[in-house]
Formats: structure tokens, sequence, C-alpha cells
């Protein structure tokens, strides 16, 4: 394991996560208006409800999957089902859910690209991110053909005990990287690149697709409207007659 692999999967995951965290709180705080995921959708309608539901579909399954399936210690599922047939399992499942997001993130992208009008309004930003998610999501795919010769779900393991140690911070998590395929670890690099520069784009508006889950417990709000308070008896107080 030569210095540079020792950087980038035994330091660079904490500073991806530090500027993640830091970097959105101080948008939140001095930039509230740019808090936004910047809708074309006025611009122009074309590709966008197809290409966004089946883009967000895939990937909110393939986050969650991701953050589930890599921290979750395997002595918590071992009861349950087997290292293999998880693996097996991730590769139907995750394979589908990529297929979704990648068809719809390529709608997304030749709309941004080669729509004139919402060409001239997007940033560099816009672009760039787009780009960075259709390439992650080409290496994901590219993974699974790698995991399906090995099903009996070893580099899986060896794989998620990297993310719990990095997360626990416990020491030898670069070490359990020995043998793992290029397209792995260009996976694994694509993904912490995408929470250094999740701050500076529009993907901070996933965070207030969290907050929503708050309305959940927030209690209801009651509203009387006027006729009702009339019909109730409970009048207005009355305005002085004019001129008087």
């Amino acid at each position: 394991m030569n210095y540079l692999e020792t950087f980038l999967f035994g330091y660079y995951p904490y500073i991806c996560l530090t500027v993640f965290l830091l970097g959105s709180l101080i948008r939140f705080d001095r930039d509230q208006y740019t808090w936004k995921s910047d809708s074309s959708q006025l611009l122009r309608t074309g590709q966008l409800r197809l290409g966004s539901n089946l883009f967000h579909v895939g990937v909110l399954f393939l986050f969650f999957g991701h953050l589930f399936g890599m921290l979750t210690p395997h002595f918590v599922y071992e009861p349950f089902i087997g290292a293999g047939a998880k693996q097996l399992l991730a590769i139907v499942s995750g394979g589908i859910a990529g297929v979704l997001a990648f068809v719809g993130l390529t709608m997304l992208l030749h709309r941004r690209l080669f729509d004139p009008r919402i060409r001239a309004t997007s940033r560099t930003s816009d672009i760039g991110i787009l780009l960075l998610l259709w390439l992650q999501l080409v290496l994901g795919l590219a993974t699974l053909p790698l995991s399906a010769q090995h099903l009996d779900g070893a580099m899986m393991v060896r794989l998620a005990e990297w993310a719990q140690r990095i997360v626990t911070f416990r020491g030898g998590a670069v070490e359990l990287l020995q043998g793992a395929s290029w397209v792995f670890k260009a996976h694994m690099f694509l993904g912490m690149t995408l929470f250094l520069v999740f701050p500076f784009t529009r993907l901070v508006h996933v965070w207030s697709g969290f907050g929503t889950i708050a309305y959940l417990f927030r209690p209801y709000q009651v509203v009387r409207s006027r006729r009702l308070n009339l019909s109730n008896g409970h009048n207005l107080p009355r305005q002085p007659d004019a001129g008087v």
C-alpha cells in the first residue's frame, strides 16, 4: 500500500466529511437564498419529469443501500443472510436502481447540455455535478461484473469493514483494500469527492429533503375562517362610525 493510497483512503475521507458538514453549515448560515435546486422546469418541461423521477428513485435507493449496506456490521445481519446472499441481493437490486438512475441522469444531462435555453442559464457547477454523478453511476455499474465473478461476499465484507473503520476512527482501514480492483477504488474516491463538492453545488437541497421529515412530527395547524366564527355567534369587533 503506497503513500498515495494511504492518503486517498486513509486521510481523504476525513477531509471530505469535514468540508461536507462544515461547508453545508456555513452555506446555510451565510447564503440561505442559494439553498435550492434551481429547477429549470419553467424554461422547458420536456424530459424533466421522466428523467428526474427515474434519477431520484434510483439514486435514493442506491444512497440508502450503500449507507446501510456499508455501515451495518456483518454480525448484525449474519444470522439472517450470509455474505454471499447479501452480495447477490446487492448486485440485483443495485443494478436495477443503478440503471434507472443512469437512464434518468443521462436524460437530464442531455437536456442540460443540448437545450439552448437551459444551457444558457446553467452554471458551470450545475453541469459539473451532473457529469460527476454520471461518471459515478458508470463506475458503480462497472463494479457489478467484477462482483459477479466472486459471489462469496469476501470483498464486499472488506469494503464494508473499511467504511466502518473510517467512520469509527479505527486504524487499519487502508490495509483492507489490498487486492481490490481499481474500479472499486475509483468508485470510492469519486463518491468521497461528491461529499467534498456537495456544499458548493445545488446538491445542498438534499438537506432540505431530509428536513421535510420534521413535518411528520409537527403539531397540526388549526385554521379558523371568518365565516366559521360568524356562524358560531362570535362577532368581530365593530369599527367606529366614520364622521361621528
